[in-house]
């Protein structure tokens, strides 16, 4: 199988080559050209199965044979017995026709873990294989850069550096962080938002001597292994309430449209999904653009859902592609607009196709709160904010006759301020993550300064000496 660009002029790559650089050289995101499929029967088959049986399924499609089937069953079953629960992500019921799929069971208690612990170990098997390094960085709005930083900690062949906007994430989500052990890993906390950050490394990917330098490659939802490793939980979580024979709602809280779009790969996949619901916060870019068909960027609002505080969603590249029929000359000239103008008008038949998929919604901190409260309530859940969201806007989709899911996205205890504000009860963190309280913190704060962050990680990368 081979991986090709939404802009169109970077060449085509082998699945590990697209692992490991991440942004292609157009700027463009990695998509395979031709999209694996599984029969009815096949996803029928998945019923009852082990989580890591279906992933090894799923992900080995889009391997296709550049991993052997004994190397890649043993790294996805070493990277989901980090969880702490044995279904890994498991459904509790919250309605009677809706569940809460609870991806929030490894090690740093969010769902990009679900994605990272294996992303890791693929991009290090690679690696040492070829006898290379690589420098990864990233932006985080929260849990991204927790989970990398946690997942790469091993890594021999890998340094590490995420940055974050200082100030603007929760103090769990900053410790996990701050206190990973571990040379390979470095936090920066930004003076600026996650839109910053985002645009920083950007730029430094465009910065194309630097980028050969220190020989940079991405983890955050731009690689497209992060995207393959969530898809797998639409394919378990629709087998055990009844897929294929009937297709499910998916609600998923979202800021840059990874998680979502990995949805719609399933999709694209075979898996019936009746929609893909889009719950945000304030910060509404996703749901503004499905109503009035204009993607405008707008200013950040600072929220207690951090991780949805977004105003350009990196994966909406990927769907634009798709929408468009997977013409690139367009992708490129609305993206274009974007930069220039601070937004574009959809065209027409891409609106039709997202519509087709896609609905959405919001919540304002106000209804998230009461949202919280009442889950606690009438359930004794305690749910974080961002989880919340999706509860309120997923309330319009519980109707129907096929079941809802909810993505769960982070546990409780990485919000711990909000969760005590709406209910009056305090999340214990899970005994698994609770030594990094009282570890000391590494924290290196840099301007809103690309030379600066380029300079930090060039004297810290060992990329440079490989």
């Amino acid at each position: 199988m081979r991986y090709i660009s939404t802009r169109g002029e970077a060449p085509a790559l082998s699945f590990k080559e697209a692992l490991l650089v991440g942004l292609a050289d157009d700027d463009g995101l990695y998509v395979p050209e031709t999209w694996p499929t599984f029969t009815p029967g096949e996803i029928r088959a998945f019923r009852g199965r082990p989580y890591t049986e279906v992933a090894f399924t799923v992900i080995r499609a889009f391997v296709d044979g550049e991993i052997d089937d004994a190397t890649l069953r043993a790294m996805i079953d070493e990277a989901y017995a980090t969880f702490r629960h044995p279904a890994v992500v498991p459904l509790v019921q919250s309605g009677p026709n809706t569940w809460l799929m609870e991806l929030f069971h490894g090690p740093t208690l969010a769902f990009k873990d679900v994605a990272m612990q294996i992303l890791a170990r693929l991009m290090d098997h690679v690696l040492t294989e070829r006898g290379e390094r690589l420098t990864i960085v990233g932006a985080t709005s929260g849990d991204t850069g927790g989970a990398a930083l946690e997942a790469f900690r091993h890594c021999e062949g890998i340094d590490t550096f995420f940055m974050y906007p200082d100030g603007k994430v929760s103090d769990v989500q900053r410790r996990q962080m701050t206190t990973v052990e571990g040379d390979n890993t470095h936090a920066i906390a930004i003076d600026g938002t996650f839109d910053d950050c985002q645009n920083m490394v950007k730029a430094m990917f465009a910065h194309r001597a630097f980028r050969d330098e220190v020989r940079l490659s991405a983890v955050n939802s731009i690689n497209w292994g992060r995207v393959m490793a969530q898809t797998v939980y639409y394919f378990t979580a629709a087998a055990s309430l009844g897929s294929p024979d009937r297709p499910i709602t998916f609600v998923v809280p979202t800021g840059n449209f990874g998680d979502i779009f990995a949805g719609h790969v399933a999709g694209r996949m075979g898996l019936p999904i009746d929609r893909l619901v889009i719950a945000t916060n304030e910060n509404d870019i996703l749901s503004r653009t499905l109503s009035t068909g204009s993607y405008t960027v707008a200013d950040v609002r600072a929220t207690i859902t951090p991780s949805m505080d977004i105003q350009i969603s990196s994966n909406f590249e990927r769907l634009l592609h798709e929408a468009l029929g997977r013409e690139p000359g367009t992708v490129v000239e609305l993206l274009g607009r974007l930069k220039s103008d601070g937004g574009y008008t959809l065209p027409a038949d891409a609106r039709a196709y997202i519509a087709e998929h896609f609905d959405a919604g919001s919540a304002d901190q106000a209804e998230t709160r009461e949202t919280i409260a009442a889950l606690h309530a009438e359930f004794g859940y305690l749910a974080d904010p961002h989880t919340a969201v999706a509860v309120r806007v997923g309330q319009g989709f519980a109707d129907g006759e096929n079941p809802v899911v909810i993505l769960a996205t982070a546990h409780p205890a990485k919000f711990p301020d909000t969760v005590k504000a709406a209910t009056g009860s305090v999340p214990a963190v899970p005994a698994r993550a609770a030594h990094r309280d009282g570890a000391p913190e590494d924290i290196n704060r840099l301007p809103d300064d690309r030379a600066a962050v380029e300079a930090f990680i060039a004297t810290r990368t060992r990329a440079r000496e490989a």
